[in-house]
This record gives C-alpha cells, structure tokens and sequence, in this order.
C-alpha cells in the first residue's frame, strides 16, 4: 500500500499547482499550495501513509459531519430532519438563498454552512461553550487523538472575517430558524472549524464511520450502526458541496472536504482516507486530493457503485 501510495502521489503532484488556496480567511492563505499527503486506515488496522501526512491543519468544513453526528446522539434522526434537511442544494457550501420563497430547513443541508450553523443549535449543553466542548470530545474520540485542539489564530482570523456567515446566521433567524444568540451559536461554529487535525486524524474519523461506529482495531462501538448510514448517506450526496455528483463519478464514496484542503473519505466496510492539500479548485475542493482519491479508487476498486 505505501509503495502504491507514494506513486500516487507523485503522479497527482502537479495538481496542486492548478489550485489556489483559500484566502477570504486570512490565516487560511499561509498554507502551502504544493503540500499533498493522504492516510490510510484499513478495516483490519493497517496504517499507511505517504507525503505531508502529519502537516497540521484546520479541519474546516469536515467537522460538518461530526456535528450532524452529534446532533443525531442527542435528538435522534427525526428531529434532527425537520431542523436540517437532506437533499443537495445544488449551490455553493456558503450560498445565500435570494429567492421569493421564505428560507425552511427543506432548503438546506448539514453540509452547507446554513445547515451546520443550525446544527450547533441541536447539540445539548447548558451554554455554547459546554456544547462546544462535547462537540471537541466526540472529534477526539473518532480521531483516536485526546491532544486534538483549537488553532487559536485561525478561530480569531475566522472570527474576525466571518460576515458571510453572519448574513447567513442572521437569515435563519429571521426565517425562525435560529432562536439563540447570532454571536453564541457563530462563536462554536467558528472554533468547531478551527480544530486542528491531520491526514491521520481524519483517516481514523473515516474508518470510524466505515465501520458502522465501532473503532478500529478494539472494535469499541461509538455510535449505532444506523447513524453511520445516514451520516454516510449525506456524505455521498452533499459532502463534496456542489461538486458531489461529479465527485460519485469519479470517485464513487462518501466524503467531506474543507477549505483548508482536508478531505475525509469513508469506503464502508473496508478503510477510511484522510487526504491534505489546500490549493483549491472554485468550488473549494482540493485539486490534488480529489485526484488522489480518483486514482486510488481506481487502483483498489473502492467505488460503492
């Protein structure tokens, strides 16, 4: 695996230099456009890993997925879908919804950062801060890393830059989907996408969730098997943002990126992948891990399809 890796990697290389990395978060701009790592965690336990592996990052928009699941553990699938929908929106992860119909949770996702913001409202907690705590120690326990914490700069520059999410904040609200506090729920979010994680962090979140909740290699359950279906279920439709039907193509498994250029992917069953390379394509999906993911999925017939 490491040999097919380190190949894979080198092809995909060039990649990274036909993107650009995020800057409307200024902190985000001082990443390395030409770093490309990618983890691997299989079903057995077998780790192996090739590149900029242990480069630290911001998970970003793959938390999105822990907070779904958070959310799920603490209301249950039912009312966490009349709070969030489920259906691709087809727009950008921060689109702003213009049209002559009022905003209702039918109208966005758990991967889309209108749908998030709402799904920081759904996790139990006597304040935002205690909420964000449970949200870091769930992150902790699927990445089989107690260290894991905030990077306290990008959640200051996220902070201070994050007026299209408080547009968007302030939309759910007026639309009586938000009832807390703009500042408070915005507040865990920011610091829910400024955790700080690596390839290896994300590979194991990734074999967490293909192996139905239990963790690797102890086989310790987390969370039911069939919260597993529907976090994957949302990741394989919405989880590449508007590039997802492409990316089921190409690649064929659930996954999460962010901005910072992380990539969690799920291949039930079988392993999880955690991929790093921020230079972005428009959508704001890395470039070189995408076409990572695409060569290896091809190499080891990892589509579900």
């Amino acid at each position: 695996m490491e040999e097919l890796l380190e190949r894979l990697l080198e092809e995909c290389r060039p990649a990274t230099g036909q993107g650009r990395v995020a800057d409307y978060i200024p902190e985000l701009a001082k990443g390395n456009p030409e770093a490309l790592g990618v983890y691997v965690i299989g079903s057995e336990g077998k780790h192996s890993w090739a590149g900029d592996c242990r480069q630290k990052f911001t998970i970003q928009s793959v938390v999105k997925p822990i907070l779904l699941l958070q959310a799920l553990l603490d209301n249950g699938p039912d009312l966490v879908q009349k709070r969030v929908g489920v259906e691709a929106t087809g727009k950008p992860f921060d689109a702003i919804n213009a049209g002559e119909r009022a905003l209702d949770s039918g109208h966005i996702n758990p991967m889309v950062n209108m749908g998030a913001i709402v799904m920081c409202t759904l996790i139990r907690g006597g304040s935002y801060e205690e909420r964000f705590q449970r949200l870091l120690g769930l992150t902790r326990q699927l990445a089989g890393d107690n260290e894991i914490g905030v990077d306290e700069a990008v959640y200051q520059s996220e902070k201070s830059h994050g007026s299209k999410n408080r547009a968007l904040a302030y939309l759910l609200k007026s639309n009586g989907l938000l009832e807390d506090s703009v500042e408070e729920v915005l507040d865990c979010y920011f610091r829910a996408c400024s955790i700080q994680v690596d390839c290896r962090a994300l590979a194991h979140i990734g074999a967490v969730l293909s192996n139905r909740g239990r963790l690797p290699v102890s086989n310790e359950r987390v969370f039911p098997a069939p919260l597993a279906r529907y976090v994957n279920a949302i990741l394989m439709t919405c989880g590449m943002y508007d590039g997802s039907g492409e990316f089921a193509i190409r690649v064929g498994v659930p996954a999460k990126s962010g901005v910072a250029g992380g990539i969690m992917a799920v291949v039930p069953t079988r392993m999880g992948i955690g991929i790093y390379a921020p230079a972005l394509d428009q959508k704001g999906n890395s470039l070189g891990g995408i076409q990572l993911l695409e060569q290896l999925s091809k190499a080891l017939y990892l589509s579900i399809f």
